[in-house]
């Protein structure tokens, strides 16, 4: 397992890509001054991962919050993911075209079939893979794939999705997908890494913050690095983006892994990829 070091530390992609393991969310962030921000502020903490999608509704604004930030293109590991209703191969290539637009950027880092779309999925990664081959996104990857989606789209795949970002958190670990996708060298990502706000409740991590001396939000998002899965927490507000970025400086024990890894109770708190309707 790679060291966890500091905020600007990678985990590698199959295919050699350097992926930062922290970065900041923009679900819900909204369009404008809010997302403007909020990737401005993180940029300038040190942050050099920023994760969006078509569907979010902020492109544009995260694509000023890189240029006003003064970070330098190439210092950003710019993230993206085709919605639903463009899935399909024409349409995935338009979509991408409509998302480089927005953010005004000429390539990305990495994008995401954002759903395991039925009867379309397939399609949508031939298109991912003629923009990779075209040197227009330098990694990948997929969100919210169970492993039987994952074994069908590798049946058919050509190159093998870089990533998948799922929901992750203490009651939903589930480990055989996280094996599967080490196995096959797919980096897994976690997003909602702290339940919707959940996890504050849970009597486990409030032990766990006294002990250590962190917010509860440190020790699940350490937690997340520890476990090799990367993590993109949302934030719009200044001191929480920055605290939520201060994670190492301290390690959790084995002891303390396992104590997490065994809240898992399948539980989620978003949509479930097998029953899924928009």
């Amino acid at each position: 397992m790679k060291k966890i070091t500091d905020l600007q530390g990678t985990f590698t992609l199959h295919n050699g890509v350097e992926m930062p393991y922290f970065g900041l969310g923009v679900y819900l962030s909204e369009d404008g001054q809010e997302v403007i921000n909020a990737v401005k502020w993180a940029l300038e903490a040190g942050y050099r991962h920023i994760d969006t999608a078509s569907v979010y509704n902020n492109e544009e604004g995260v694509g000023k919050g890189i240029r006003e930030s003064g970070a330098q293109r190439k210092e950003v590991f710019l993230v993206s993911k085709v919605w639903n209703s463009d899935q399909g191969y024409d349409s995935t290539l338009k979509a991408f075209d409509d998302s480089l637009d927005l953010l005004q950027v000429d390539y990305l880092d990495l994008y995401l079939v954002h759903w395991p779309v039925n009867g379309k999925y397939k399609d949508t990664w031939r298109a991912f893979e003629k923009l990779y081959r075209d040197g227009r996104v330098r990694a990948i990857g997929v969100s919210n794939f169970l492993q039987h989606h994952l074994e069908d789209l590798l049946q058919s795949a050509e190159i093998v999705p870089m990533v998948n970002q799922m929901e992750f958190h203490p009651y939903l670990v589930q480990q055989d997908l996280i094996d599967f996708c080490n196995k096959n060298t797919i980096q897994y990502e976690a997003w909602s890494p702290l339940m919707q706000g959940h996890i504050f409740e849970m009597e486990e991590f409030k032990q766990l913050a006294e002990k250590y001396g962190k917010t509860i939000a440190q020790i699940v998002l350490r937690w997340d690095l520890q476990k090799g899965v990367v993590t993109i927490p949302k934030s719009s507000k200044k001191e929480r983006i920055i605290a939520n970025a201060d994670i190492f400086d301290f390690e959790l024990s084995d002891e303390d892994v396992k104590l997490l890894d065994g809240l898992d109770r399948g539980k989620r708190f978003g949509p479930d990829p097998d029953n899924f309707d928009f």
